[in-house]
């Protein structure tokens, strides 16, 4: 695979990458979105309020991230959380639940040890998108 059959996907309205990756990559139809931690996209800086605000900046990250590349809100294929308590689960699920739309997207639950900027839940989707 060449790298001309491949889409650096980038928008102002994420976070930028805090390391050496992409904020997204398209690759045909799919979209591949990087993990994204609570981050304000202009400061840089982990929201604060604990992980339900986190949630919700994460998705919005997400959603301008997929949007940056044509992927609309409906269009999520799967998530994987990554939550460093799992004490959490149900306060992000309810989030999730009320972000999302059916189909709902095919997901998997991580518990870790620790997270980038001490943050409580990071999220990376697999998402469709236009062929660009």
């Amino acid at each position: 695979m060449t790298n001309n059959l491949l889409k650096n996907v980038h928008t102002a309205l994420a976070p930028a990458a805090i390391g050496p990756y992409s904020q997204a990559i398209q690759f045909q139809n799919l979209i591949f979105i990087s993990g994204q931690l609570g981050l304000h996209p202009e400061s840089g800086q982990l929201v604060t309020g604990g992980v339900a605000l986190q949630t919700q900046q994460i998705i919005q990250n997400l959603l301008n991230i997929g949007a940056a590349a044509g992927g609309k809100p409906n269009q999520f294929l799967k998530l994987t959380l990554y939550l460093t308590d799992l004490a959490d689960f149900e306060t992000v699920n309810r989030i999730l639940n009320d972000a999302l739309v059916e189909p709902f997207p095919a997901r998997a639950t991580v518990g870790v040890a620790a997270l980038p900027k001490g943050a409580a839940i990071e999220i990376d989707a697999i998402m469709a998108g236009s062929n660009g």
